[in-house]
């Protein structure tokens, strides 16, 4: 750039460069774009798990880690401050990155989508997410980055939240459309095009189960055999890394020794003080951190070989050439005619091999009993496809994955690869799948079929105490034989069915469902509400997991909201609400949690008056928890708070929509500002309800305590409840319920949150932070977020009005995600690497002719064919990772890259300012509207801000357009 007369240069360090054009030439990864392992997650510190392993990759073998993190969780609470939403997401982006950054691991690509709340529904937050527009991000990213491996959560419902469960599906959707060139085609042409890619290994759902290996020596995965079938890659996290214990530590390390990875990962671990995490004041021991591989490109070592057991292995055949000898870059891999298969009864096994081939021969291995062809002739060319008939043992045992494996061998090389089928009964009796478990399964059979092999959606149903319910049985014959026979179902006590058998008699590929009514005997909601139900047909058998939920009858009455039950207001039956189902090891003693010792529990009881609902809830608890300030009325799990939830149709859950199409009001009893606050959480409408921040979701609430706060947030005064608890009175207007309510089935829990002492240690004040127990009339794990498994409650004589919609309302969540594009941080990571801002289009139209710290302000000239918005940052100091703890160890001895994770003394761990400048990084933002041409526009900074950007400043500019393309730069501010 040219020096201009009269002002001080600025040095432009990068503008988002323009890969290889479309056509014969390929697109490839430059070194700062380049990813070589690449962890995909849902949320900051779901992706903790790579620390430790991606510093070791780091150091040992110049692997470079990345992670695509879909959203930066703006929808949960903050511990650690009152940022909330955008501003929240800006917070926790940071603290993902200070977790990270000592590994290496300095490129996580945010892709902007919304964080919601916690849900177990994948369809659900499909909805939220903007399904193709997310998929179409993770392909670009993908594709610029060009990783070799992917790493990441499992995407069947076992990942439990239902982000967890679609960013565990976007690993595979990912991979899939990555490497096909009709999806998102226009990422493949243009002045930004970029090639297809195929990642190598993948890490998504696999088992890690196994015996032998060690955790006290490198290469730990030698000896290590697996319980499951998939193939499992280990690193020793016991190696030394750069970073030292720095003197006067607490832990009493001497002081300049190393650090191993173990420490550095756990001090990661622990760096997220807005999500309840304490600075890490251990010490560590190594571990030997283990990765299951679900599908594989490349051939690698089995783990019956020594060189699987290397800290290396998981590299071998994508990053570094496999020890069988085949060239780096060959593909080799199995797939099969069908996954689904049956014992006795053959299928096509094909070997696929790409890369420089040699002559040799091909081979299947299968398990004891089956047979194959083989070994076969493998011509030398570029590409292959050796297929095979595979027939089962005529024993082979049911409902169980078996492995095959293939060896391509030639003069000099030897290249091993394996996949699995599953084996299932000729007539396969399964429970009729409905919402999000059939969902899952349509998703297997249309989306993704590799993923068959972490196995199907399970059985699941719900039904009230002492009530009647269908259960349909999909019989499927999966053989070439007419399949005869019937289905029974085994019943536990209290139970009994219309008929103890129903006979079903299908041509091969053909499906039946009987349907049998199965009646529960027991009006007593028993201490397990889950009972098993296996299935059988003539060939096999799957169990039924039946949740038992209470119920009862909301009479007719007319209370009044004051805080106590009078004679006639609630005249129903009483609801036990003291039941847990979470967090029973921080209940303290008889008079905490919900019980007593004289058996006086939590408890309430309901009923109706017109057109809304009254509670009279009775709370047991011995200790008054942190006071809320109006603008931590939400997050009722981080305080003692009562949650009353409200399924209106009762079918919630079978819409797929779960808790989106509910009411969930958040209750607390008592706050800094006198009397009780509430707020609606997770659901049709979430958002504050009560107070000055009232966002009008939930009109006509009322709400009578007899808490009365202590009127401190210091241990060091009583904390004890008058009376041994607190009283709540609730007016809930039906009207605010997202639909009309169905009289005959409502769906109805209450959840207490019990918070007692959440002082850090060696502290004294109460945080606003989740150590809760929860307790429920209904209560199961997770039960606030599925209302299938909520009570169920008639309202005698109580009719809707008949204008009132039956269908939810679309939800609205209030708090809406972080633009990257006003993230300094990514601005500054798209402007270093070029992959663009979360993953959006390109564009290249915004050119900076000239940009300079003049005394008064920052002057910029610009020039674009279009129009836009520009959005500048000045920054100073390292803003890749800003600390997230305070420490009394100085700089001097703990100096960056360690940022402050260690403690040398006891009450380090506070949480230092972040808002409103990102803990004094940022000096000054300011925004531009682009137009056509050349345009001058200036900043305007104070003395003392500019005194700041002389040092280490920095101008990071976001630039989109209205075409929602995006550009970054970075410019150092210099003097001179």
């Amino acid at each position: 750039m040219k020096r201009f007369v009269g002002f001080v240069v600025l040095v432009l360090l990068a503008v988002l460069p323009v890969p290889a054009q479309a056509g014969p030439k390929q697109y490839v990864a430059d070194a700062q774009t380049k990813i070589d392992v690449m962890g995909e997650w849902a949320h900051p510190d779901d992706d903790t798990s790579i620390i430790g392993p991606c510093g070791v990759w780091h150091q040992l073998y110049g692997v470079k880690c990345g992670v695509i993190q879909v959203t930066r969780g703006e929808g949960g609470g903050n511990a650690a401050g009152n940022e909330l939403g955008p501003d929240l997401g800006l917070r926790r982006e940071n603290e993902d990155r200070v977790a990270h950054y000592r590994s290496g691991t300095v490129d996580i690509f945010n892709l902007d989508r919304i964080d919601f709340f916690y849900n177990q529904s994948a369809p659900l937050t499909q909805y939220f997410w903007d399904e193709e527009e997310t998929l179409r991000r993770v392909t670009r990213v993908i594709r610029e980055t060009q990783p070799e491996i992917y790493i990441g959560f499992t995407s069947t419902l076992a990942a439990g939240h239902g982000n967890h469960q679609q960013a565990g599906r976007l690993i595979w959707e990912g991979v899939l459309a990555a490497a096909d060139p009709t999806r998102f085609p226009e990422q493949l042409k243009g002045p930004h095009a970029l090639s297809t890619w195929q990642v190598k290994k993948v890490f998504s759902g696999g088992s890690t189960a196994g015996t032998g290996g060690t955790t006290s020596a490198a290469n730990c995965t030698t000896g290590f055999t697996p319980t499951g079938l998939d193939t499992v890659a280990g690193v020793w996290t016991g190696y030394n890394s750069p970073y030292v214990w720095p003197a006067g530590n607490l832990q009493g390390q001497p002081a300049g020794t190393a650090k191993i990875w173990q420490q550095v990962a756990d001090e990661g671990r622990a760096a997220y003080p807005t999500q309840s995490r304490v600075m890490f004041k251990g010490t560590s021991v190594p571990a030997c951190p283990r990765f299951g591989m679900t599908e594989s490109f490349v051939p690698f070592q089995p783990n019956s070989s020594p060189q699987a057991g290397l800290d290396d292995a998981i590299l071998f055949g994508a990053k570094k050439p496999d020890p069988g000898g085949l060239p780096l870059g060959t593909l080799e891999y199995l797939t099969f005619s069908r996954f689904y298969n049956v014992a006795g009864e053959s299928f096509q096994a094909t070997l696929h091999l790409r890369g420089k081939l040699a002559k040799g021969n091909a081979q299947l291995t299968v398990p004891a009993g089956w047979s194959t062809d083989g070994p076969q002739q493998v011509r030398a060319g570029s590409q292959a496809d050796v297929t095979f008939t595979v027939t089962p043992s005529a024993t082979a045992p049911v409902d169980q994955n078996a492995k095959v494996s293939a060896t391509y061998t030639t003069a000099h090389a030897t290249g091993y690869t394996d996949n699995v089928v599953r084996i299932v009964a000729p007539a396969e009796g399964r429970f009729q799948r409905w919402g999000n478990w059939a969902e899952y399964d349509q998703w297997l059979q249309n989306t993704a079929p590799q993923a068959n092999r972490l196995g199907r959606s399970q059985a699941i149903q719900s039904m009230g105490i002492g009530t009647t319910i269908d259960i349909p049985v999909v019989v499927h014959n999966w053989s070439t034989q007419q399949q005869t026979g019937a289905v029974s179902l085994d019943l536990p006590a209290d139970f009994t069915v219309d008929a103890p058998s129903k006979p079903y008699d299908l041509a091969p590929g053909a499906d039946a469902t009987v349907t049998f009514k199965l009646t529960n005997t027991d009006t007593t909601l028993p201490a397990q509400q889950n009972v098993s139900i296996p299935i059988r047909t003539a060939t096999g058998s799957e169990t039924l997991t039946l949740t038992l939920v209470p119920t009862t009858v909301i009479p007719q009455a007319t209370p009044v909201v004051d805080g106590t039950a009078g004679p006639g207001e609630y005249p129903g039956p009483t609801l036990d609400l003291g039941r847990i189902w979470q967090g029973a090891a921080t209940c303290t003693g008889v008079d905490d949690c919900g019980v007593s010792s004289t058996g006086e529990g939590s408890t309430a009881k309901v009923s109706w008056s017109g057109d809304a609902l009254y509670f009279f809830i009775h709370v047991r608890d011995d200790y008054q928890s942190y006071a809320v300030t109006p603008a931590e009325c939400v997050g009722h799990w981080q305080a003692d708070s009562v949650e009353i939830l409200l399924d209106p149709r009762g079918t919630a859950s079978q819409a797929l929509m779960d808790t989106a199409n509910t009411f969930k009001l958040g209750i607390f009893p008592f706050s800094q500002s006198g009397g009780p606050c509430w707020e609606r959480d997770a659901d049709n409408h979430q958002g504050y309800s009560s107070g000055a921040l009232d966002t009008g979701n939930a009109p006509g609430v009322q709400v009578a305590s007899t808490a009365q706060w202590v009127g401190s947030n210091e241990t060091t005064v009583p904390h004890a409840y008058a009376g041994g608890g607190y009283d709540l009175e609730v007016k809930i207007p039906l009207a605010d319920l997202p639909a009309a309510v169905d009289p005959t089935r409502l769906g109805l829990n209450i959840t207490p949150y019990d918070n007692d002492d959440t002082s850090a240690a060696g502290t004294t004040t109460l945080r606003h932070i989740d150590m809760s127990t929860r307790l429920g009339w209904s209560a199961l794990g997770s039960v606030q977020s599925d209302p299938y498994r909520w009570g169920l409650a008639t309202l005698p004589g109580y009719t809707p009005p008949a204008d009132r919609p039956t269908t939810p309302a679309p939800p609205n969540v209030s708090n809406p995600n972080l633009n990257g594009a006003l993230s300094p941080q990514t601005i500054a990571q798209s402007a270093r690497n070029g992959v663009p801002i979360s993953g959006r289009v390109p564009t290249s139209d915004l050119k900076i002719l000239s940009a300079a710290l003049r005394g008064s302000s920052v002057d910029l000239v610009t020039n674009s064919p279009g129009s836009g918005t520009a959005r500048a940052f000045l920054t100073t100091g390292e803003i890749g990772a800003i600390p997230v703890w305070t420490t009394t160890c100085t700089t001097a001895a703990d100096p960056p890259p360690d940022y402050g994770l260690t403690p040398c003394a006891l009450t380090d761990g506070a949480t230092p300012p972040w808002s409103p400048d990102m803990s004094g990084h940022l000096v000054k933002q300011s925004s531009q509207q682009i137009t056509r041409g050349v345009q001058h526009w200036s900043i305007p900074l104070t003395a003392a801000q500019r005194t700041q950007l002389r040092t280490n400043g920095h101008l990071l500019v976001s630039y989109e357009t209205p075409q929602n393309e995006v550009q970054a730069f970075d410019v150092r501010l210099s003097a001179g």
